[in-house]
């Protein structure tokens, strides 16, 4: 089954479930099993010893324990301890408190946690959750529901760091491209120069994030994403009533101390921001034996050690904060329980994801898509186009960006290196913005994941919601692919992605303050 059509059944049939039953755990489950199946020729011994193993390994594997995974899932349980002290000590509520008077608006809300989106850009990870705790005590007063800071949490968090050289993608993928150039002898672009030049053809992304703004100051709110907010803006549930375990929610578990401060939420969390990005450079240059500048840090670094450090050093200051309150409400014990216990459900379903993305991979899933775009005879002037389609199928069924980078971009290369090289720059972008487009789609995303559990929203909602923005993105992205293959030009597709996003929410918002007045 390895290498076929076949093994796109467990991907298909993972997303089929998840859209029928909105049961994110049955079906990442259902996609193991049956993925398990294909690989062994459905010896049902064989499938139970494979996923015992697909497991296992998440935690020990070579001989040794997994310490990226563990100590990803570690910083998640104390991300939920931070969260469960900033809101015991009053912190998140003075600052919501101060932030109501100086964002009046829910448009302005939802700006600056798009604006915050930009500028923490060193990692996806790091943006989704830290922005989340910045941002959410600010739109939960202002009646901003849950899906809504998640969507603007995701779509500034990938797109950001694909077209920003100093971050850990940016790294990872400048030091793909350096290989590649080498190995199809490319002498004329250095791998940061062409990163560089390949920033305005990321049409996606840039795309995405415009969409973010535009979604936030001109209210328009599509598809599942307008019942969320409509709920949100008459109720003030900004969560779906009937969704339990939601990750990183702790509203209703603690009272918030009466003597809150607004440093007891912005200490710990730039404690967490300094600590984080301090560790990244410190294991960065520690692992770089020659030429150490920002570019090698970054693309040395630890990140998830990094996290896990932060996440110590921010757990700690805030614990000291409580104590150094007088008649805490709380008892330190509960606070920590109650708020590793917020973080179970996202520790599940990213325990899942990473099973099901293995499955996927020993089906060799994406070989199998990257060798129909190897092997078809296209015209060249489509290979931009193509490899945004392909890149995004690709990291849907996958789960994840940096393998479909690591497997899209050589064939990439290789493919225009030998018809079009006018169309190198180009198609590499289309394979990292079709890689974020289907990271925007899927549900076993590590970013998507993260960024629900970043703004307390449930997984599958902040899916379905953000879906319509991704799709209308996408529309326009494929359109000015079109458009660069065929005139070899930037600026004009650029200019004609970004007008068809701006032209919708103007019609949206239009139509909508047009219903409004009748």
């Amino acid at each position: 089954m390895e290498g076929t059509i076949f093994s796109l059944i467990p991907a298909v049939l993972m997303l089929v479930l998840v859209l029928l039953t909105r049961n994110v755990l049955l079906s990442l489950g259902t996609g193991i099993v049956v993925g398990a199946l294909l690989i062994h020729n459905f010896s049902v011994l064989d499938s139970f010893h494979e996923i015992w193993t697909q497991f296992y390994t998440i935690f020990v594997s070579d001989g040794g324990l997994n310490t990226g995974n563990i100590l990803l899932l570690s910083f998640l349980i104390l991300l939920g301890m931070m969260t469960a002290f900033l809101q015991a000590s009053g912190g998140s509520k003075a600052f919501g408190d101060w932030m109501i008077k100086k964002v009046k608006t829910r448009s302005g809300a939802q700006g600056m946690s798009a604006f915050l989106g930009l500028i923490i850009f060193i990692d996806d990870y790091f943006n989704s959750l830290a922005v989340g705790q910045i941002a959410r005590p600010l739109t939960d007063r202002h009646k901003v529901s849950r899906a809504k800071l998640a969507y603007i949490i995701d779509s500034t968090s990938a797109p950001v760091t694909v077209i920003s050289p100093i971050s850990s993608w940016g790294a990872y993928i400048i030091g793909i491209m350096g290989g590649l150039f080498a190995a199809n002898g490319i002498t004329s672009l250095e791998p940061l120069e062409a990163f560089v030049k390949m920033i305005p053809y990321n049409l996606y992304a840039i795309a995405a994030v415009l969409a973010v703004f535009l979604v936030a100051y001109l209210k328009v709110d599509i598809g599942p994403m307008r019942k969320h907010e409509k709920r949100a803006m008459e109720t003030g549930e900004l969560i779906d009533p009937k969704q339990d375990n939601v990750p990183g929610d702790l509203s209703d578990t603690f009272t918030a101390h009466q003597n809150g401060r607004i440093y007891h939420l912005l200490l710990p969390i730039g404690v967490l921001i300094i600590a984080t990005v301090s560790s990244m450079i410190i294991t960065g240059a520690m692992a770089t034996e020659d030429n150490i500048n920002l570019l090698t840090i970054f693309a040395n670094t630890n990140v998830n050690l990094s996290l896990f450090t932060g996440g110590v050093i921010a757990v700690l200051t805030s614990f000291l904060f409580h104590l150094s309150q007088q008649k805490p409400r709380n008892s330190s014990l509960k606070i920590v329980l109650e708020g590793a216990k917020t973080m179970m459900p996202a520790i599940y379903i990213l325990l899942l994801a990473w099973m099901i993305g293995s499955i996927i991979g020993v089906l060799e899933t994406g070989e199998y898509l990257a060798g129909i775009v190897n092997d078809a005879s296209i015209n060249p002037a489509l290979l931009p186009f193509l490899f945004f389609i392909i890149a995004g199928f690709m990291a849907l069924a996958t789960g994840t960006s940096w393998g479909t980078f690591g497997i899209m971009l050589p064939i990439a290369a290789e493919v225009t290196s030998i018809t079009n090289m006018e169309m190198l720059l180009p198609s590499m972008a289309a394979v990292l913005a079709g890689a974020v487009f289907g990271d925007h789609c899927t549900p076993i995303s590590d970013t998507t994941i993260l960024s629900a559990t970043g703004a307390g929203a449930n997984h599958i909602d902040h899916v379905m919601t953000q879906l319509p923005y991704a799709f209308i993105s996408a529309l326009a992205a494929s359109i000015g692919y079109i458009l660069v293959g065929l005139t070899n030009q930037v600026l004009l597709p650029l200019v004609v992605t970004l007008s068809i996003i701006i032209a919708f929410a103007t019609i949206i918002h239009f139509v909508r303050k047009t219903k409004t007045i009748q």
